[in-house]
């Protein structure tokens, strides 16, 4: 029971870290361009985050929390293994948000958990096997193949939406454009920061779910879950609680890449690349599948930049941040294995 309180703790901790990591994604348009300030910027993100949950509940549904419980199979979750991915994690995001690189909550905790569960698949067979047996490796693959998708759709997108905004407001005069998108940027952030909360509060729910699983069907803990593919509303609601209060907290260093050093965005290139973003993110959520916010909205604010000009993004940054995101579930993978290897009997 206290191994179980403890992972549930560990995942409520690692949803706030999540929401500082990534304030960034939702406000950093709005900080730079001076829409919000950065106090008023967290707090209209973290509302929305919040607002996530009802949308969620009683329309879309918790697909993605499904998906990412399913990552290992069944057999092989353990309450050591989820113990180890999540404290990979948070160790993962940690060192990404002091580092202000604004890499992906999603696949560390994804990574983590393959990791730990491959780790313990080895140690349980006496290391005869690669241990690869006890996840679901097309879900993993269907996963990772949206470190290059998403990032490359919302380029897309919003490179479209900004042409589309250049020639309809071609006419109109530009300080008052300037004044009329400020304000969209409201609307476009505030969108945004719904498909933030709807994308990421449910990664953490399917980790908990799963812990929950393996406490009933391995130590006869009922606390709600009997099948995976359950999760209880205090769940959920627990979930985008700490990812909005998180998100309050604010990410000030991550903001600063997103907001201007991958490339100036006015406030037009603001509404066009949350927008996108949204788009993006309601995309997957549809699909089921888990997605970087974080990956999105650089992808989208990468595309209003190109549409200047390519010179106008700074590809150094962007091919930096790149290697990061790939690295992201393979180093997670590998931390959650080794704290598995060291601590895993233990717990």
């Amino acid at each position: 029971m206290t191994l179980l309180i403890t992972i549930i703790v560990l995942a409520l901790l690692f949803d706030y870290i999540n929401g500082f990591h990534d304030a960034a994604n939702s406000i950093a348009t709005i900080v730079s361009t001076k829409v919000l300030t950065p106090f008023r910027a967290v707090l209209w993100a973290a509302f929305f985050n919040f607002v996530a949950f009802f949308i969620a509940k009683y329309f879309s549904g918790f697909g993605i929390a499904n998906t990412v419980s399913k990552t290992v199979l069944e057999q092989y979750i353990t309450l050591p293994v989820i113990f180890s991915g999540i404290v990979a994690a948070i160790m993962w995001n940690l060192a990404t948000w002091w580092l202000g690189i604004p890499s992906s909550s999603s696949h560390t905790l994804i990574g983590g958990f393959a990791g730990a569960a491959i780790m313990s698949t080895i140690i349980a067979n006496g290391y005869t096997t690669s241990g690869f047996e006890s996840i679901k490796t097309d879900v993993i693959i269907k996963i990772a193949a949206f470190i290059v998708l998403a990032p490359l759709i919302g380029m897309i997108i919003s490179s479209l939406i900004t042409i589309m905004i250049l020639y309809i407001f071609r006419k109109v005069n530009p300080h008052k454009a300037n004044q009329m998108f400020k304000k969209l940027q409201l609307v476009s952030s505030g969108l945004f920061s719904i498909g933030h909360g709807l994308n990421d509060s449910q990664k953490v729910m399917g980790i908990i779910a799963a812990a929950l699983y393996a406490a009933y069907h391995q130590h006869g803990i009922d606390m709600g879950i009997h099948d995976i593919k359950e999760i209880p509303d205090w769940v959920a609601f627990a979930c985008f609680t700490a990812i909005s209060l998180g998100t309050m907290s604010g990410g000030w260093r991550i903001i600063k890449t997103m907001g201007s050093r991958i490339t100036k965005v006015t406030p037009l290139e603001g509404v066009a690349a949350e927008t996108a973003g949204a788009l993006t993110l309601y995309l997957t959520e549809i699909l089921k599948i888990p997605v970087s916010t974080t990956h999105t909205i650089t992808g989208s604010i990468i595309g209003v930049g190109a549409v200047k000009r390519l010179s106008a993004v700074r590809w150094g940054v962007t091919r930096s941040l790149m290697i990061a995101w790939l690295l992201t579930i393979p180093v997670s993978a590998a931390l959650a294995a080794l704290i598995f290897y060291l601590f895993g009997g233990l717990v």
